[in-house]
């Protein structure tokens, strides 16, 4: 049994059992056994991490590519294989499956192998690794787990967010409302600043920033230690989709600047511009001009 697996009391040869996929309670049994499994790839990650040898090099969009990014990638992908039989998985490092294929899932796993590849060349330990699953357009479970930092965020649709830092209890995690008068505690991104994202914050009025990498920028408004991230700049579908999950557990949204929630497994798996937030905060989404949330339009995201 491994040192994950013992962490979340997961019995020893319980690792490799199939799961089947998803009747009400079913969750539970398998959130668990994928939080092994993110860990897992973070030890693999943090085998390159520690060599210092990257092997970095550079995808078709000269974003950089390293070993690391591999060695989660194929520990993933072998793990949910074994969790879940037959289940689809679109990951980063395997994203050429064309939308004529993609359209006919109705559910799938998403996985950024190594979100924050700049964060680890730069060996800031901001950097984590994304396990989601997607119900219909929708993000149902996810993992977020920070190998350098040992802190793990997972949630499931309809059983709350949690964070499990080292091998202290795991605690149930809330968003914070930001009350009238009060500082809007917001997080930015640590590689991706701009002028119109300044612009944003300047229309906020009393704003404290913090700079953080990858998606523990979502992590830290899910916990109450930021009230709003707001994202401007590109991003892909596998770069929210855990994190939106641990967010929605919180009681936060993920959504666009028309307060639509963010919608997966579209043709393009591009996101528009987002904003991360309390749903609840009547207030924040008044200042920062976005309508509160709707429904998603499940058809159009699955179509």
């Amino acid at each position: 049994m491994s040192d994950a697996q013992s962490q979340i009391g997961i019995p020893a040869g319980d690792y490799s059992h199939s799961v089947p996929l998803l009747t009400a309670g079913q969750g539970a049994a398998l959130l668990p056994k994928v939080v092994a499994l993110a860990r897992e790839a973070g030890e693999a990650i943090m085998v390159v991490y520690r060599s210092g040898e990257a092997g970095v090099s550079s995808k078709a969009d000269d974003s950089p590519l390293t070993l690391a990014d591999m060695a989660s990638h194929q520990t993933i992908v072998a793990g949910l294989k074994k969790l879940a039989p037959g289940v689809p998985i679109l990951s980063e490092e395997a994203a050429d499956i064309p939308y004529i294929e993609r359209k006919q899932w109705s559910r799938y796993w998403l996985v950024d192998p190594l979100d924050g590849t700049k964060e680890f060349i730069k060996r800031n330990g901001e950097f984590t690794v994304n396990i989601a699953l997607i119900d219909n357009g929708m993000p149902i479970m996810g993992v977020v787990y920070a190998p350098v930092l040992d802190v793990c965020y997972y949630a499931e649709k309809g059983a709350g967010a949690f964070m499990q830092r080292v091998n202290n209890a795991a605690q149930q995690i809330r968003v914070r409302l930001h009350r009238t008068g009060q500082t809007i505690k917001v997080v930015a991104s640590r590689s991706h600043s701009d002028a119109r994202t300044a612009a944003l914050l300047d229309k906020l009025g009393d704003h404290e920033s913090v700079s953080m990498g990858s998606s523990l920028k979502f992590c830290l408004v899910a916990e109450g230690e930021a009230h709003f991230y707001p994202r401007l700049g590109p991003t892909m579908e596998w770069d929210t989709a855990a994190a939106h999950a641990v967010v929605n557990g919180a009681g936060g949204i993920v959504c666009d600047a028309a307060g639509q929630e963010l919608g997966y497994n579209k043709e393009d798996l591009h996101n528009p511009e987002f904003f991360v937030l309390p749903e609840a905060d009547e207030e924040l989404h008044l200042l920062a001009k976005i309508p509160l949330s709707k429904p998603a339009n499940r058809s159009e995201q699955t179509s």
